[in-house]
């Protein structure tokens, strides 16, 4: 390859280079771009969420049926079988079934 280089004129062995560090900058700023431009949508998104999240708690009523959803898995797991293995299952699923309430 180096031989190549070598036996190519100096004006378009200059013009190849600067052609090369041309695309490379496009290349990069258009990389660099599209990345600043995702982690804005993303935080403006974070924002979007968080607001509709604060909405949907302040709508919602008070304790009450958070205290009835867990009396609700405090009875769907006592008749679980005895054992560390059961009382994981019974923590998961309690905490499954209190996710989607």
């Amino acid at each position: 390859m180096l031989p190549l280089l070598t036996n190519m004129p100096r004006d378009v062995l200059v013009a190849q280079i600067y052609d090369g560090l041309v695309l490379l900058v496009l290349g990069m700023g258009t990389v660099f771009i599209f990345l600043v431009i995702l982690i804005f949508a993303t935080k403006l998104m974070s924002k979007i969420i968080i607001g509709m999240e604060k909405n949907r708690q302040s709508d919602a009523p008070a304790a009450a049926p958070v205290q009835a959803a867990t009396v609700q898995v405090q009875q769907k797991a006592a008749p679980a079988p005895q054992g560390d293995d059961a009382a994981v299952a019974a923590a998961i699923a309690a905490a499954y079934d209190r996710s989607r309430n």
